[in-house]
């Protein structure tokens, strides 16, 4: 799909994840190193990857539960230039 801006890109893949039942989160960002805009994005589901050990809230002695079950849903959005 083509969208004309990255900010549609996100809002697609955020309303495709709403209507399977998964949340998303924005992973990682590649800026181009000719001119520094954003060229890759992704936008993975928000159980995506592993977490080894629960963290510990910042004000918390409680440990946060484990959320992270490696689910493998994404979407790369790419900028092209035309």
């Amino acid at each position: 799909m083509t969208f004309d801006t990255l900010h549609q890109g996100i809002s697609f893949y955020e309303n495709y994840a709403r209507v399977f039942g998964f949340d998303t989160r924005l992973y990682s960002t590649k800026k181009s190193e000719s001119d520094g805009k954003i060229s890759l994005k992704y936008c993975v589901c928000n159980k995506e990857g592993f977490r080894e050990t629960p963290r510990l809230q910042s004000n918390s002695k409680k440990k946060r539960s484990i959320t992270r079950t490696g689910c493998n849903a994404r979407i790369t959005l790419k900028l092209i230039n035309d």
